[in-house]
């Protein structure tokens, strides 16, 4: 299949998933520093995808893909928090860190092929 627009873009339609997840998870979370931290976090992800997609070159493309990575190693990362501190219930934790790990993978066979 083509990838003709960062629509197409598995990782993409993944993280989008994420981030309504987590938006939705934590919507009633009064911890407002935390909850800000871990959504910019999230939307970083499949808006750097979308951003680098649409520079139209391979170098630039895999530059924001590699920070797309590492957002979503800081999502997984404060993931760990939302259950220890009661945000989330340890099988949403566990769901939304799967799918990180996911995005992850697919984030890093995207940029070798790049």
């Amino acid at each position: 299949m083509k990838i003709e627009k960062f629509e197409d873009i598995i990782s993409w339609q993944k993280a989008e998933v994420l981030t309504t997840e987590i938006y939705e998870g934590l919507k009633n979370c009064k911890d407002f520093g935390f909850r800000d931290q871990i959504q910019r976090a999230s939307v970083s992800i499949m808006n750097n995808i979308a951003e680098g997609f649409e520079r139209h070159g391979n170098k630039e493309f895999k530059h924001f893909l590699f920070i797309s990575k590492g957002s979503c190693g800081e999502v997984r990362s404060m993931l760990y928090l939302t259950n220890k501190l009661g945000y989330l219930n340890k099988e949403k934790t566990n769901e939304l860190q799967n799918l990180t790990t996911d995005i992850s993978k697919l984030l890093s066979g995207f940029i070798k092929t790049l």
